[in-house]
Parts: C-alpha cells; sequence; structure tokens
C-alpha cells in the first residue's frame, strides 16, 4: 500500500463499468476480472466511479453496489479513489456525509458543470468540499465536459489554503496552465494527467503520474511507460508513449468509454454494453480499433 506521499502518484486506471449484454445491469464476475488484471499488470491505484465509468446513468443503488465491489475486490491491494462531484455545492457536502469510506483513500471531485460558475464560485464550491471530506481531495478540471475552466491561480489557491486538496487531475490540455501550476505548486501536491495522450509530456515537466483510460486495455505498458518517466528515463518511456499513441487517440474518436469498451470488446475482456444516451461505437471505429490494436501487437 502506498504511503500518504506516493499516495495517487503513478498510474491511476480511470476503471470502466461491465453490463450484461441482454439484462444491461453491471457484470460484476467482468468487474472483477478487470480489477484483479490491472492490478497485476501493475497499475498504482483504481480510480472508482469516474466519467468513464458512466457513472451518470446509474442509479444511487448501483452505484454504491459497484463502490463496495470495488473495494472488497481491491481488498487493500492498491488504494481506491471515489468519484464524488457534482454542481451543486449542497448535494457534494451531502453525499460525502452519507458516504461509506471503509477502503476508500481519497475521492476525485470534478468541476461544477453545466452552471459555469466563475473563479470565485469554484473557489468557495472546493472549500466547502475540502471541509465537509474526510478523506484527501483530488480536484478534477475537464472543461471539454464542464463548461469551466479551473485556470492555474484559482488551482494554487485552493493547493496553499486547503490541506485536505491534495492534488489536481489536469485535463484542461493546456500545457502552459500545466506548467504555471508544476512551478508554483506546495510541495506534496500532486499533478496528474488527465489526457493519456498528453501524460508523458507532463511527466517530462514534472507531473506525478496519470489517472488513465486506456490503462483498461493496456495496464502494463501505460504503467510502464509513466515509471520510467518518473525515475527520468525518459529514452526508454518515449517508445512506449509512441507505442499506445494512436490507440490513446483513437478511443475517444466518439467519446469515452465509447472507445475503450469497443477496444475492450476486441480484447474478449467485456461485452460492448454501454447506456444511453451513450452507444456502442461505429463499425468504422470498430475496424480501426481493430487495426491499430493489430499494429500494437505487432
Amino acid at each position: 500500500m502506498a504511503t500518504n506521499k506516493q499516495l495517487f502518484t503513478g498510474t491511476g486506471v480511470a476503471l470502466i463499468t461491465p453490463f450484461r449484454k441482454q439484462q444491461d445491469t453491471v457484470d460484476f464476475t467482468k468487474l472483477e476480472h478487470l480489477i484483479d488484471h490491472v492490478i497485476a499488470q501493475g497499475v498504482d491505484y483504481i480510480v472508482a466511479l469516474g466519467t468513464t465509468s458512466e457513472a451518470a446513468t446509474m442509479t444511487e443503488n448501483e452505484r454504491s453496489a459497484v463502490q463496495e465491489f470495488i473495494v472488497e475486490t481491491v481488498a487493500g491491494r492498491r488504494p481506491v479513489m471515489l468519484g464524488l462531484g457534482g454542481n451543486n455545492t449542497l448535494n457534494v457536502t451531502d453525499a460525502l456525509a452519507r458516504t461509506n469510506f471503509d477502503g476508500i483513500s481519497g475521492i476525485l471531485s470534478v468541476t461544477p458543470y453545466y452552471n459555469k460558475p466563475n473563479q470565485r464560485g469554484l473557489l468557495q464550491h472546493y472549500r466547502s468540499v475540502a471541509e465537509a471530506s474526510p478523506v484527501p481531495v483530488v480536484i478534477y478540471n475537464v472543461p471539454g465536459r464542464t463548461g469551466v475552466n479551473l485556470t492555474a491561480d484559482t488551482t494554487l489557491a485552493l493547493a496553499h489554503e486547503c490541506p485536505n486538496i491534495i492534488g489536481i487531475k489536469e485535463a484542461s490540455g493546456n500545457l502552459q496552465q500545466v506548467m504555471d501550476i508544476l512551478r508554483q505548486r506546495p510541495d506534496g501536491f500532486r499533478v496528474i494527467s488527465g489526457d493519456d495522450a498528453l501524460t508523458y509530456p507532463m511527466l517530462t515537466l514534472g507531473a506525478d503520474g496519470v489517472i488513465s483510460v486506456i490503462a483498461n486495455a493496456l495496464p502494463d505498458t501505460m504503467s510502464q511507460m509513466v515509471r520510467l518517466a518518473l525515475k527520468g528515463d525518459h529514452k526508454k518511456a518515449l517508445p512506449l508513449h509512441y507505442r499506445m499513441l494512436p490507440l490513446m487517440n483513437a478511443i475517444f474518436d466518439e467519446g469515452n468509454p465509447t472507445g475503450i469498451k469497443a477496444l475492450l470488446e476486441l480484447q474478449g475482456s467485456i461485452h460492448n454494453v454501454l447506456r444511453l444516451p451513450l452507444i456502442k461505437a461505429s463499425k468504422q471505429l470498430s475496424n480501426k480499433l481493430s487495426t491499430l490494436y493489430n499494429d500494437y501487437r505487432g
């Protein structure tokens, strides 16, 4: 188990949720196999009920069952980060009060979406979340999904002001913003890539790892690349980055987790079932992923 200083460094995997082909219910057998596989292949921590999990289309009972199952299956072998955020601050703090945090090492809390708060509103939102959370908080900045960007200045203010906010998953795609955070962050504040394709360049700039989608399908290669880059062995890490890059880009062609579920089906890991409004990958994308995966395997 990671020490507090190591917590949420390296490769985290944003777990998908497998569904059964007929009943459209959670396929816990395949979820167990996926968890055991990614752990055996070297990932450093597990992210439960993030965006990639399709948590937004699960019932509250399903989310609770999936969280409990992941914690029981991981069984202390890796830290577990729980996705817990929203665009209603009171609802988020209420959820924090109701949640069972046994086996949970921290939360990943997305910036409020749709209502597009300004930076002062975001500051107050995260102050409330940090105060209410019994476990460390990692901010999730993903303006492409939420419609609002958490600026470097706001991130740094929270990092310096709130000891319980220990890091940010940065998925803005803005390397200048990432560098501003890295240059001025307090000691121990993690900067985590939220974009598989930008993980290698972010690591060379000083980031601490990735919360990865492709690691559902390529946990060994992603974990190895991140470990090498964190050790400063960029010469060995770079070919691994380029080996994965075509697949890392292609799985997002039709959104997430559409692409990664299509790739996992190619690997024989899951049934390719998503919940509306998400739908299966097109035949064109499935064929593209098949070709790229064959190229990846050499």
